[in-house]
């Protein structure tokens, strides 16, 4: 009789690593028994129970997924991704919004795991990211969706613009209304620049903060309350900056640009 699947790949920790081992392509026994760091004699009857339930093909020594191996493991890698990210810290992402993210993003959260979450000092609080505020201005590009106003932010973008810094702002009305009200002339200088770029969101975002540029990106999360948290999420990832490209450029084709302050 066969085992369900959920067993076949979940009651073993062999099974389930050589499954993900062969994502990547097949391999030769030797390789899987170096990476799994195990014996033929203890690694041989766990591959027979992948190969009876069809997960699993051979030819001699060259082991690789069946069509139905590679269904199950794409599924599995994402699954096993995303735990890892909510593992790191359950109680933070359980306290925080999440339906601001589309249901595909939603299902990649799993490039979020080599990313920190981080509790800023009491006397950090109030200040801008230091990681960002340090590399956006020798990145190519700096893209920030934010829901506040900082007095810091005609400074900062200023410099980028002195550094041939692509700028792409998105915010919303409200924080639009407090960059008119604070007259800046420096940031009226910058809006000249071909190189910034400021949009309007017309709604009212659900997290607080979503900037990266050539080195990082940084999240910050409302609470499931709608309480703003002092806590953010900073990584410095492929993965994760493809992430937040996706999750920006969604919420970018629903703004408005803005020439003019």
């Amino acid at each position: 009789m066969k085992k369900p699947l959920l067993d076949v790949v979940f009651a073993s920790d062999k099974r389930k690593n050589v499954l993900l081992l062969l994502q990547d392509g097949a391999k030769e026994m030797g390789n899987l028994l170096s990476a799994l760091n195990t014996t033929r004699t203890a690694l041989l009857p766990q591959i027979r129970i992948l190969e009876e339930h069809y997960l699993v093909s051979h030819i001699l020594d060259r082991y690789e997924l069946t069509p139905i191996g590679k269904l199950l493991v794409d599924s599995l890698s994402s699954l096993l991704a995303a735990t890892e990210v909510l593992d790191e810290d359950i109680d933070y992402w359980g306290d925080h919004k999440l339906d601001f993210l589309p249901p595909h993003l939603l299902k990649r959260i799993g490039q979020l795991r080599k990313c920190r979450i981080v509790t800023p000092s009491f006397a950090d609080v109030f200040n801008l990211n230091e990681e960002i505020l340090s590399t956006s201005p020798i990145s190519g590009s700096h893209h920030g969706f934010v829901t506040f106003y900082h007095p810091l932010f005609p400074q900062f973008f200023a410099k980028m613009v002195s550094n041939n810094v692509n700028i792409y702002m998105i915010i919303p009305q409200d924080v639009l209304d407090r960059f008119k009200a604070e007259e800046s002339m420096l940031l009226k200088e910058t809006m000249k620049s071909e190189l910034f770029h400021l949009f309007v969101y017309p709604e009212k975002p659900d997290f607080i903060a979503l900037v990266y540029n050539d080195y990082y990106t940084f999240v910050r999360l409302l609470k499931n309350n709608g309480e703003f948290g002092n806590r953010y999420i900073i990584c410095n990832s492929e993965e994760s900056h493809e992430w937040a490209k996706e999750l920006y450029d969604h919420y970018l084709g629903k703004s408005v640009q803005i020439s003019e302050i």
